[in-house]
């Protein structure tokens, strides 16, 4: 029997994908669980599997074409299969989603994010049976069905296939139906009417479409700044003792593999600060009426890649030692740049820290990774002269931004908590002995 394999909601609530690579050619035979294509969402990249035994009968999508869940991934054929059992899987129904509350995914979701159900595969549409022919006056769908012979001919052809009525098995369009379309077109087609001339001091412009994770960011940060009361409170600590205690462990990790970066000395400072100051590890629940305070400790650390910025959570920051941090740190950062982040690692953020400082910039004005309360920037450490018991020295000053949902947190709780993480930077030998 022929089955069409639909591409799958995959559990994070995304309507569409782009193809980044094919795993499979036409008349390949692959096992269930087999990846068939790779997709890249707002959030991941993505290999689908396959659903089924069978041999690859048919692709649908071209490397870099969008595509929307329910649209026709492949066609298999699946041997030694027919009659009743043909039908009982054609009519298979993916198993029910489950809902669980989570705190964010990678750009900060609100509500609840749909998991994908207990099968070991992903669930494939209910298409199985060849349908019957479909007339060519039928209305058009929204993406047609069609080989990519087919899809090459209506472009040489200048012909909107989605708007070509198939006649194949399954609605599909063939060539002779693309023929056909065009020639009528061209029948009822009006004459050309004559160029316009250009208009005069036309802009140069370069259009390239929004990526992925673009899109996410885009709409996730209009959504933030239309629902938080964003307020922001911006100091300085000086970290002299912190910069000598780096230098001079610096080298030893690095031989051992690890980078070690201001930015772990200052997540183990806020891991202990949000234990101290719960207003500033919690979400306002309005629908319910009621503040939702978070016990574990999950911070995102906002890590710039080329497709643009991604938040993967280190979970229960506060149990981890600096050093862990640091490892788990440049993990995330490797992988983020190399897209093998998965969903799981967007999971449970409840504070975000943004070090843009390690590029430039001693100030700004971060945008809280909704629902979340808060968000720390990190400015570039700088010297500057500074008082030390009475009297003027060279100092390491780093400049330190938090901003909060001011629905959430007040002025006084904002600036005791960054006090506080500003005393652990301070001293950070404290950190170092538990303290």
């Amino acid at each position: 029997m022929r089955y069409i394999f639909k591409f799958p909601d995959i559990g994070e609530g995304v309507h569409e994908g782009k193809i980044l690579k094919w795993h499979v050619e036409k008349g390949q035979r692959v096992a269930m669980g087999d990846p068939v294509v790779q997709v890249e969402t707002d959030k991941v990249v993505a290999d689908i599997p396959a659903p089924r035994d069978g041999a690859v009968v048919d692709r649908f999508g071209a490397v870099g074409e969008i595509i929307n869940v329910g649209d026709a991934l492949i066609e298999l054929e699946i041997e030694g299969v027919a009659g009743a059992e043909a039908q009982a899987i054609a009519a298979e129904k993916p198993k029910p989603r489950t809902q669980e509350p989570v705190d964010e995914a990678g750009f900060g979701v609100v509500g609840t994010i749909e998991v994908a159900g207990d099968a070991a595969v992903l669930p494939a549409g209910s298409e199985g049976l060849p349908a019957a022919p479909v007339a060519p006056e039928a209305a058009p769908r929204r993406k047609a069905l069609a080989t990519p012979v087919s899809r090459a001919m209506a472009r040489e052809l200048g012909v909107d296939i989605d708007q070509v009525a198939g006649t194949g098995p399954g609605g599909r369009v063939m060539k002779s139906d693309i023929q056909a379309h065009y020639d009528r077109l061209r029948t009822a087609a009006p004459a050309p009417a004559p160029a316009a001339a250009p208009a005069p001091d036309v802009p140069r412009v370069e259009y390239e479409p929004l990526s992925m994770i673009r899109k996410a960011i885009a709409r996730n940060m209009a959504v933030s700044k239309g629902t938080a009361a964003h307020m922001t409170v911006i100091d300085e600590v000086e970290v002299s003792a912190l910069v000598a205690l780096r230098r001079d462990h610096k080298d030893r990790l690095q031989a051992r593999g690890v980078s070690l970066t201001y930015l772990p000395f200052v997540l183990k400072a806020v891991a202990g600060a949000l234990k101290r100051h719960r207003s500033l590890n919690s979400q306002l629940d309005l629908e319910n009426n009621r503040m939702v305070y978070q016990l574990d400790v999950n911070i995102g650390i906002a890590v710039d890649t080329d497709d643009g910025l991604v938040v993967p959570v280190i979970r229960h920051a506060d149990r981890l030692s600096i050093l862990e941090l640091a490892a788990r740190i440049q993990e995330f950062a490797a992988r983020a740049r190399e897209r093998k982040l998965t969903l799981d690692d967007f999971k449970g953020g409840t504070f975000t820290v943004t070090n843009y400082g390690a590029i430039g910039g001693l100030f700004g004005v971060p945008v809280i990774n909704y629902p979340q309360a808060a968000i720390l920037g990190i400015g570039r450490v700088v010297e500057r002269p500074v008082v030390k018991d009475g009297q003027l020295a060279v100092g390491r000053v780093m400049p330190l931004s938090l901003s909060v949902d001011h629905r959430i947190v007040d002025g006084g709780a904002t600036t005791r908590f960054l006090n506080d993480v500003m005393a652990s930077l301070r001293e950070p030998v404290g950190m170092l002995l538990g303290e």
